[in-house]
């Protein structure tokens, strides 16, 4: 149906908001659609847009999260107060600002291919081709972080492998409309990851095969650009006055991810990945565990981490100001400790820094303290798996990875229940496996500062190896 005189909803400038599947008016009465669709650029417009709403919702995903996993805990509340235990609610309102940024993405990115493209008299296969990849990854999102998301205004629920095999054909479509090289990468990237998640063995090594012809393949969304958003997340670990999110202390060698230089932060805001090489080297590491074919597994790690990972920069950081104390936990190991994964592991050194001493390396894409002696050393099925989740831990931190390999889901939001008689009862509670330690125990730690070991209460890698069979995590075990 053809719509005229109708107020286009905005969004820094020219976006469409939606607040879980419902509009949200934010109205500017001078910008109607009529005006807006036939205009000038109106589609390069409404791109950036779509650019702008890609960072945003990564970056929410990222911040609330990261929180959820065991990767970094709140230590000084600016941000939710029982993501950490992990307490999730359906009645929530971070729950409802996540799922509002998806269904944001989703949406905007529909409009520009449903309104915007058809309009178009000169060749806009690029441009449409962009929209179809941030539409597939807004799929992938909702696939990962819920236990199901409606793809409309009020429209029926729709289950992960619902998402995952729309992003599916989403992802082929603009593979098969980009010209470059780089972008159908992404895509082989997007693929592999969504055919992991559904479990499909045979199609997720062919899309990682693939990828890794790229060994450094890398997409990622931009914040601190002229009309970009800041990054968030940057600022909760990175700040001269307090640090709010603190890493669980065997990953302390990770932070910060995310860091600036100058003065001015908004013009030193560190991009963040959504797709990148390292992920195809680990789907296929796994799915060689899961065939048995251990020294195919082992020689793929020694590829991600001589072909990818080593490659990767790093930045060697003034990190002097760092002060991961006085918040939440007032014993956070603040000079070089020794750490134990649990109490029954052997101690590890270089992995808690003393970041008074000097400069410190900072792996802005990816990093990791796994060795090729370490690859080595691992003998059987599970401890090459193990291996696996502690890379993908270490390389995926601060991308907001881990919640998913935990095998924690959030809930459909309150907010959509109340205005969406498709949403039932069972799709208001969140997924917390058994396995998932409750009361902070994430998080938990104990530093004796006698002997210097920082002791982590739980090695959730050696669990997940323990729990593979779990429906909800490590695909390719069931």
């Amino acid at each position: 149906m053809k719509r005229f005189k109708k107020p286009i909803y905005m969004l820094a400038g020219t976006m469409l908001l939606l607040s879980s599947c419902e509009l949200t008016e934010v109205t500017n009465p001078y910008v109607t659609e009529d005006r807006f669709i036939p205009s000038f650029q109106s589609l390069e417009t409404w791109l950036n847009g779509v650019r702008r709403q890609a960072s945003v919702t990564v970056g929410t995903v990222v911040e609330f999260s990261e929180l959820v996993s065991d990767n970094y805990f709140n230590n000084y509340t600016q941000s939710s107060k029982v993501f950490d235990n992990p307490e999730i609610n359906y009645f929530d309102q971070d729950v409802a600002n996540i799922q509002a940024a998806i269904h944001k993405l989703m949406e905007t990115s529909r409009f520009g291919l449903e309104e915007l493209i058809p309009l178009q008299d000169e060749d806009v296969s690029q441009q449409k081709a962009e929209l179809l990849f941030y539409q597939a990854y807004a799929h992938i999102l909702g696939a990962e972080l819920y236990i199901g998301l409606p793809t409309e205004a009020r429209g029926e629920v729709r289950s992960p492998n619902e998402l995952l095999e729309s992003a599916i054909v989403l992802l082929t479509e603009a593979s098969s409309l980009f010209s470059e090289t780089e972008d159908q990468a992404a895509c082989t990237l997007l693929l592999a990851r969504s055919h992991y998640r559904l479990g499909n063995l045979t199609e997720a090594v062919e899309f990682s095969r693939e990828a890794i012809t790229h060994p450094l393949s890398l997409r990622q969304v931009h914040y601190g650009t002229e009309n970009g958003p800041s990054n968030n997340f940057q600022s909760y670990i990175f700040s001269s006055a307090t640090n709010s999110f603190a890493p669980l202390p065997r990953l302390d060698f990770l932070d910060p991810k995310y860091f600036h230089q100058t003065t001015t932060i908004f013009e030193d805001e560190k991009p963040i990945a959504i797709a990148k090489a390292e992920e195809a080297y680990l789907i296929l590491a796994e799915a060689l565990v899961a065939q048995q074919n251990i020294a195919a597994a082992k020689q793929t790690l020694k590829d991600l981490l001589t072909n990818c990972v080593g490659k990767r920069p790093t930045t060697m950081l003034n990190d002097s100001k760092e002060k991961r104390n006085g918040g939440n936990r007032k014993d956070y190991p603040l000079t070089a400790a020794s750490v134990k994964f649990d109490t029954e592991s052997v101690t590890k050194e270089g992995l808690v820094l003393d970041r008074s001493l000097g400069n410190i390396p900072a792996y802005s894409v990816s990093g990791t303290h796994i060795t090729l002696s370490d690859v080595d050393g691992a003998v059987t099925a599970d401890e090459t798996l193990y291996l696996i989740y502690l890379l993908r831990q270490e390389i995926f931190i601060a991308e907001g990875r881990r919640m998913t390999d935990l095998g924690i889901r959030f809930p459909i939001s309150q907010r959509e229940q109340l205005s969406n008689s498709h949403v039932t009862d069972k799709h208001t509670k969140a997924i917390i496996p058994d396995f998932i330690p409750k009361n902070r125990g994430l998080d938990d730690f104990t530093y004796d500062t006698a002997s210097g070991v920082v002791t982590i209460k739980h090695d959730m890698n050696r669990i997940l190896v323990q729990h593979k069979n779990s429906p909800y995590i490590m695909p390719f075990h069931k």
